[in-house]
């Protein structure tokens, strides 16, 4: 152990990887790949709460779209290329497809979640950076920036007004904040077993929700495998973004890298903790 050449996590990572995802992803891995050791792209979630129209306008300046909006309207016009809707080489929707057209009103996007969140992200292939959000009068962001695929759980928790809706591994907030952004949620519990991730939670509820609203969420620190216990029953919708291994942190950082040796043991039981925390 101690002759043996020592290997960084992030190239620990990259070899696990390659191993496993050229499997599971086959000829998608290489440019899943490329992308994950690229610079990483965010969005610009919208905050309702302070001047939304003023940024938006400031935003579509630069280029920016919101693409939520924009992936909403083939549903809603039901003409889209959803490649869900047509037949295998038809270019139509196939006849199963066509009952569901038929009989259900409308798909989560186009409910309307979809038009109370906005998240502004540049077009494909323009890695420029979004500058940090300003604080307007009231002392609140304009916009917080992620990753816009962590809005995808939101759109399909598909929230409808007066829902009981549980965040159970919220921090840092980013998805408690876009459920905010609904406007419907009748009663909002963010939770994470992490005191110092949940600080930082309170942070950002602090510097985006503005307080009549911030006093009406529910932030806690339990352990989200016990859960059943303490409030079986109460959530109409529950929002469980379990414990990974951040794959891009993994192979862009060896500070605080789940693939340290060090932390080997804690990594193989990542799976059982995210099955007892899903069931």
């Amino acid at each position: 152990a101690t002759t043996a050449p020592r290997i960084p996590p992030t190239r620990l990572a990259l070899h696990h990887f390659d191993s496993t995802y050229s499997l599971q992803l086959r000829e998608l891995w290489p440019s899943v790949r490329v992308a994950l050791l690229c610079q990483q792209k965010y969005g610009a979630l919208l905050n309702n709460f302070s001047s939304v129209d003023l940024i938006a306008q400031e935003l579509e300046l630069l280029s920016a779209t919101d693409f939520i909006s924009r992936k909403a309207q083939p549903w809603e016009s039901g003409t889209g290329d959803g490649g869900s809707q047509k037949g295998p080489g038809e270019g139509r929707m196939a006849p199963e497809a066509e009952v569901v057209a038929r009989t259900e009103p409308s798909a989560p996007l186009g409910a309307s979640i979809s038009s109370n969140i906005k998240c502004y992200t540049f077009p494909r292939g323009d890695i420029t950076q979004f500058c940090p959000a300003r604080p307007d009068v009231l002392g609140l962001f304009s916009y917080y920036l992620l990753d816009a695929a962590s809005l995808l759980p939101v759109l399909a928790l598909d929230v409808q007004p007066d829902d009981f809706v549980l965040d159970l591994c919220a921090a840092p907030g980013g998805k408690t904040l876009a459920l905010l952004q609904t406007g419907v949620c009748g009663h909002l519990a963010a939770n994470d077993i992490s005191i110092s991730r949940t600080k930082r939670l309170y942070q950002v509820l602090h510097s985006y929700i503005p307080k009549e609203v911030r006093e009406t969420v529910r932030v806690t620190s339990y352990d989200g495998r016990n859960w059943g216990q303490l409030e079986s029953g109460t959530y109409h919708k529950v929002l469980v973004d379990v414990p990974c291994t951040t794959d891009r942190h993994s192979v862009m950082e060896d500070d605080n890298n789940i693939f340290h040796k060090r932390r080997t043991k804690e990594r193989q039981m990542l799976p059982m903790l995210q099955l007892q925390l899903l069931m």
